[in-house]
């Protein structure tokens, strides 16, 4: 959420900064609210002031016998409390639009992100590996003779419907692999702190990392007003919600797996096939709370935590920094690592490590007491994935198939499947 004063004492550079995500003159709007809003309360504190006096005035009045004063000044209190209370409402309700207005605005972007309108002007920065060559034309994941046993999508469909899968032998136990040589290596090679957090959170930190009210379409909502998580950003970032940190305890770095849920709303019709996109899926998520002067280093640290896990899969990808307009809702800035997918001969996206500045924050009052003493401030939040299991488990899969069918699986997975090296053609590890 936006710093109203910030808004109030610059609101050029406001708007300017919004410009860039093609958002134009909101300034005005937030302005003459804001405007009204503290008329009312201004005017609830006069009437106040003047129902305190008229109150004294006839205490005074009815202690000396003026009767008829006494009388005046009593229904002149009882206007003046019926005006605070109209107004004090009236506030209110104008404080609430106020807030709702500023949930509903995205993070401004800094001023080293490129600008741009779409994905098609998005940059890249950095490139690793390089992409094998086949002697046989190589097939998307769910067409590879190995891993056909392995993923399910007919059970998955009866169970659950389209965009789920069930796992299988060799397949699910790579998966499950995965996950684990990722936490490992956030944890022992990163000094990330492994959290194990609830699926199902409450509407609050939802509103904190920017989920809602803006995105309510794309998730899942229970019966009794849970939320299912989309991604362990929810619950890692929101573990610190209303909280006053020491600055001596930051940088926060957290990393945690757990099932994620998305409605997939705005994707129609897009990777329909396989479980490239999937209403539910595994992420390893990883979370900094840090002080804002050391956020865009966090920032470049995540992004190389992310990174790491490619390297030891030995899988070639590519990282880029988003142009404005294809940033998500509160980031200021994103790197995104894409992985090369032989089966599809395109990069497709991994990893996304986003700061937010202080936007979450502020929605989370999660703030950090200065170690040299002074009021307290916003912490910085950032996020990223690290990674998503069941790309990971695509990509891994692509990239290593044979002309016979099988999967030669990367060495760094060997130890986490009792020293078995592929997927044999019929679907066994081996």
């Amino acid at each position: 959420m936006h710093d109203i004063r910030a808004i109030r004492e610059n609101p050029a550079a406001f708007d300017a900064a919004l410009s860039r995500r093609g958002l134009q003159g909101l300034s005005a709007q937030v302005l003459a609210l804001d405007e009204d809003r503290r008329g009312k309360i201004l005017a609830a504190e006069t009437a106040t002031a003047e129902q305190n006096r008229a109150s004294k005035e006839a205490g005074a009045a009815k202690g000396r016998g003026d009767e008829a004063e006494f009388e005046r000044l009593r229904a002149e209190v009882a206007v003046k409390k019926a005006a605070i209370q109209r107004l004090t409402e009236e506030a209110a309700a104008e404080d609430q639009a106020l807030r709702d207005l500023l949930m509903g605005i995205p993070n401004l972007p800094l001023d080293v992100v490129p600008d741009g309108k779409d994905e098609t002007q998005n940059v890249e920065i950095h490139r690793w590996g390089t992409p094998r060559s086949f002697d046989f034309t190589p097939k998307e994941h769910f067409d590879i003779e190995g891993v056909i046993p392995g993923m399910d999508f007919a059970t998955a469909a009866k169970l659950s419907g389209s965009r789920f899968v069930v796992l299988k032998g060799a397949v699910t136990r790579v998966h499950r692999a995965l996950a684990q040589l990722m936490l490992d290596t956030h944890v022992d090679d990163h000094g990330l702190s492994e959290t194990w957090t609830p699926v199902l959170v409450k509407e609050d930190a939802m509103y904190g990392t920017n989920q809602l009210p803006k995105f309510a379409e794309d998730s899942y909502q229970t019966t009794n007003g849970w939320w299912l998580i989309p991604t362990a950003e929810v619950t890692l970032t929101n573990s610190v919600a209303g909280e006053i940190l020491d600055e001596a305890n930051l940088p926060i770095r957290m990393a945690g797996h757990s099932q994620c849920f998305r409605s997939e709303a705005g994707s129609s019709g897009k990777d329909t096939t396989g479980m490239l996109r999937q209403h539910q899926f595994e992420k390893v998520e990883m979370v900094t709370i840090c002080t804002p002067e050391t956020a865009l280093s966090e920032h470049t640290r995540m992004t190389k935590c992310a990174e790491a896990i490619l390297e030891k899969l030995g899988l070639p990808y590519r990282t880029i920094v988003l142009c404005t307009g294809d940033m998500g809702f509160g980031a200021q800035k994103t790197h995104d690592l894409e992985v090369w997918l032989p089966g599809q001969q395109k990069y497709r996206e991994i990893s996304s490590v986003s700061t937010c500045g202080s936007f979450q924050a502020r929605r989370m009052n999660a703030r950090f007491r200065p170690a040299g003493g002074g009021k307290p401030d916003y912490v910085a939040t950032l996020n990223g994935s690290g990674l998503a299991v069941g790309r990971c488990l695509i990509a891994v899969l692509e990239n290593g198939q044979e002309a016979d069918g099988s999967v030669t699986l990367p060495a760094a997975l060997h130890p986490y499947l009792g020293g078995k090296t592929k997927i044999a053609a019929d679907g066994h590890l081996a």
